[in-house]
């Protein structure tokens, strides 16, 4: 199902965008779908960030609930996160 979308821009606007379009071959309505498919295309994406996100946060507390955690201090944390910042530039450099 096609919906409309409907919008207001001043003249001067209009026949800029207008003459821009179709220059490029395309009408503005053309510009505006595209525009509107790719900002759609974006909040998949976004979206599909968010739920991966939440997931990855709710099977932390899965594991913390179910006593499957280990936890390490602040200055073992650090230096095991400077070990694999050291590798991955090793891994770089070659």
């Amino acid at each position: 199902m096609e919906t409309r979308i409907q919008f207001r821009v001043d003249e001067e606007t209009k026949r800029l965008a207008q003459k821009m379009a179709e220059s490029q071959g395309r009408t503005i309505s053309d510009a505006c779908r595209e525009f509107t498919v790719q900002l759609a295309k974006q909040q998949r994406k976004v979206l599909s960030q968010d739920a991966w996100l939440t997931q990855q946060v709710n099977s932390a507390f899965e594991k913390l609930d179910a006593d499957h955690s280990d936890f390490i201090d602040h200055d073992t944390a650090k230096d095991e996160m400077k070990k694999r910042r050291e590798k991955i530039r090793k891994r770089g450099s070659i």
